[in-house]
């Protein structure tokens, strides 16, 4: 089962963990805080942002890229999905349980 791996502005970043939860495609979502430095448009930017570890299941997984993508701010949204060798069986039934 994957975790799927996001990074939005600290502003949005309730709004799309309680989006992922609330409809389901996410059994729960951690929110980090972080600074990213990055090239956009060919300067280095440094912004706080927010990471989103979104805890899914492989069925809904496509479903959560493509709501991260609607209502993300950003226009290319970074999002990656991350496969677990190993997790804890009653955690993965939690998320299973919790996960449409």
């Amino acid at each position: 089962m994957p975790t799927v791996y996001v990074t939005a502005p600290p502003e949005e970043a309730q709004t799309i963990a309680e989006t992922l939860v609330e409809e389901r495609l996410a059994a729960c979502v951690n929110r980090l805080s972080t600074t990213s430095t990055y090239r956009w448009d060919g300067e280095i930017h440094h912004d706080d942002e927010a990471v989103l570890l979104a805890k899914t299941t492989d069925d809904s997984y496509d479903d959560l890229v493509s709501r991260v993508r609607e209502i993300h701010p950003y226009d290319v949204p970074c999002i990656e999905r991350f496969d677990e060798a190993h997790v804890l069986e009653s955690f993965a039934d939690w998320r299973a349980e919790s996960v449409d």
